[in-house]
């Protein structure tokens, strides 16, 4: 389909308006849709790993190239990954990496959150009985369910009482 402005390229851009409560829709190429202030191509957010070396890198120039270094010469013992690795990457090798880069990771996240502990809330597992009731719950509801699609509405009536009492 070709530019509905130029007339001249193919449209890469459709761009719908409002226009006094009509729709008004234009097939636009990447020249003049970017005339009229329309963004053509979608910028990718950057990945982790490169994020991770923007932190690092302010890092390095507030505490000195050679803490850096250090930094990155620590191996986790099980895995043999590094610390500039996760730099490159965004992930962590294993589970035991958390205890090898403790100290790093723990600057790059006071860093990043702005702060050394956690401040949000905390998680708590539901009680076992709530579990229970939850579990017991959504039985009762698939017995309703059968009970109606087989038409037998007083078995139906008792278990929805039933139901209403556990809620």
């Amino acid at each position: 389909m070709q530019c509905d402005d130029c007339k001249e390229r193919d449209s890469v851009v459709q761009l719908v308006q409002a226009v006094d409560g009509t729709l008004k829709e234009l097939h636009l190429c990447e020249q003049c849709a970017a005339k009229r202030g329309v963004e053509s191509t979608v910028a990718a957010s950057p990945p982790l790993g490169e994020m991770l070396q923007k932190v690092q890198a302010q890092l390095v120039m507030g505490g000195g190239s050679a803490a850096a270094n250090a930094r990155d010469a620590v191996r986790c013992t099980f895995c043999s990954a590094t610390f500039a690795d996760f730099r490159a990457t965004g992930r962590l090798g294993c589970a035991h990496c958390y205890g090898a880069f403790e100290s790093s990771l723990r600057d790059l996240l006071r860093r990043v959150h702005g702060s050394g502990r956690h401040t949000g809330q905390r998680y708590e597992p539901p009680r076992p009985d709530a579990l229970q009731r939850a579990v017991t719950l959504g039985e009762l509801r698939d017995r309703l369910r059968r009970a109606i699609e087989g038409e037998q509405f007083e078995l139906a009536a008792d278990i929805r009482d039933r139901i209403r009492v556990l809620e």
